[in-house]
């Protein structure tokens, strides 16, 4: 595997390469798939294929997307049964749907962290298609993404993930393992999609309450809330929102302070008083 005639792949800084090369942590990442058996895997970023080796060993159908040249070159040349599952692409600009003929998947990766959040974002887009999300990114964003209420790291993406996925922080990996090394501590999750099927609320105002709110979050949502307020007001500037907005709830507390199921609660009123389609 790490054969000097194959090892080639110069991690490269503008695409948020950090090459993983601990075989018993990528043994490790790799098993977290088995969680949701039977699924295909999409890998994303495989690079060097440290993770890609356990992957293939699995009974699955295993295909991975990579952006840069040399890694798949060198995917190719030592992982030859990858050849007809390599996608050369942008994951962020893939048609997930096409991917595995539009059957659900596991998605899972060592992801690039300049990138991680609109890795998730995009998730959610594709979550009918994706029952399971695995994999390793920055500590801090793990951390993120499974606070609950009342937390100071909870935010637009714990909200947002937690909204359809249930999410657990399995292990942190140490900067020393990677190639270069990290400034950050990473962490490995595991995100299972829980049994939400509708919020029951406009998704797309609930998307756009909890972003607002959480730009200005050190503020109470009587005064976090106004741009999104104003966003919805006509272009002569009058709002469509009819109600007294000291009569919403929540309006004295903080978003951290705000469960998923409180955001849906005030979305629900927002639209009870917007005699226009948001």
């Amino acid at each position: 595997m790490k054969s000097e005639k194959y090892s080639t792949v110069r991690p490269k800084k503008f695409l948020g390469q950090h090459f993983l090369t601990d075989l018993s942590i990528a043994s490790a990442i790799a098993d977290t798939v088995d969680a949701c058996p039977d699924l295909p895997v999409l890998e994303v970023g495989p690079g060097m294929g440290v993770m890609t080796q356990f992957l293939v060993k699995k009974p699955r159908e295993v295909k991975v997307v990579e952006i840069d040249d040399e890694s798949v070159t060198y995917l190719r040349r030592t992982h030859p049964e990858l050849e007809e599952h390599i996608i050369e692409d942008d994951f962020l600009k893939m048609h997930l749907e096409r991917t595995f003929g539009g059957r659900p998947f596991v998605l899972t990766g060592n992801y690039p962290y300049n990138i991680s959040s609109q890795i998730f974002f995009k998730m959610l887009d594709y979550r009918e298609l994706i029952p399971c999300c695995t994999g390793m990114i920055q500590k801090e964003v793990a951390e993120r993404m499974a606070a609950g209420p009342g937390s100071k790291t909870y935010g637009i993406l714990s909200v947002l993930v937690q909204a359809w996925y249930d999410v657990e922080y399995l292990f942190t990996v140490e900067p020393g393992v990677f190639n270069p090394p990290p400034k950050v501590r990473s962490a490995v999750i595991r995100l299972t999609r829980n049994a939400t099927t509708d919020l029951g609320c406009d998704e797309n105002l609930f998307r756009r309450l909890v972003k607002t709110t959480f730009n200005q979050r050190r503020k109470m949502l009587r005064n976090s809330i106004q741009p999104l307020l104003q966003a919805l007001s006509d272009p002569d500037g009058n709002s469509p929102f009819k109600g007294d907005i000291e009569g919403l709830p929540f309006m004295t507390k903080r978003p951290e302070q705000l469960s998923v199921q409180d955001f849906v609660a005030l979305t629900l009123r927002l639209q009870d008083n917007l005699p226009l389609d948001p």
